[in-house]
């Protein structure tokens, strides 16, 4: 990075605006068309598991409309949940913000509910959280692809007692709810080529 007279940078800064224009534009244009996407009725019968009691999918919905489910890695031969996707829960905020827009969120992994509990507790969570163990959920929505894990979103829509998948995003896809990366891309050093830095929170 070279070093310039204000005037520089403002006249640099003007032209670096009208290119953040054109993406916000570009970004409207693919929010709208995500809403505008068709549906699909649920009507397979899935059974989870959260804070040691059964539940379905409706469940999960709280008495809300909608419904985004984070596809939180966590293999049931692991340990200790994905980083990346432990990443991705310490960015989300209040979710009173969600719940007044008629959304609940949740996340569901296919480790047993007895490796996800504790975990969540280490890492200071209150989000809800299911397990989908011995279910076709995963393999169903395509957060499990070939035995591997993948870390992504699915959205639902409730009408009365019947459920809808509207939506569901993977990889790059998930990119725009990752507050740390989006407020490191604003700074020089930016994120990082590689991110070899990124720990779990309690391990730095």
């Amino acid at each position: 990075m070279k070093v310039v007279e204000p005037e520089e940078w403002q006249a640099a800064r003007k032209e670096l605006l009208a290119r953040e224009q054109e993406l916000a534009a570009a970004h409207e244009a693919v929010r709208n068309a995500r809403q505008q996407l068709p549906m699909v009725r649920v009507d397979k019968p899935y059974a989870y598991r959260g804070d040691g009691e059964g539940a379905c999918l409706l469940d999960m919905f709280e008495g809300r409309r909608q419904l985004i489910v984070y596809h939180f890695m966590f293999d049931p031969s692991w340990d200790q949940g994905c980083k990346w996707c432990s990443y991705l829960v310490d960015n989300i905020g209040h979710l009173s913000h969600l719940h007044v827009r008629d959304t609940t969120l949740a996340l569901v992994s296919r480790a047993p509910i007895e490796k996800i509990l504790p975990f969540r507790e280490r890492m200071g969570w209150t989000l809800p959280w299911y397990s989908s163990y011995g279910s076709d959920f995963n393999d169903d929505f395509r957060a499990t692809l070939d035995k591997a894990e993948q870390g992504g979103a699915s959205v639902f829509l409730r009408d009365g007692d019947t459920v809808f998948h509207t939506y569901s995003a993977f990889g790059e896809s998930m990119d725009l709810v990752h507050t740390v990366d989006n407020y490191l891309d604003l700074t020089p050093l930016g994120r990082g080529d590689n991110m070899n830095w990124l720990r779990h929170h309690d391990r730095y």
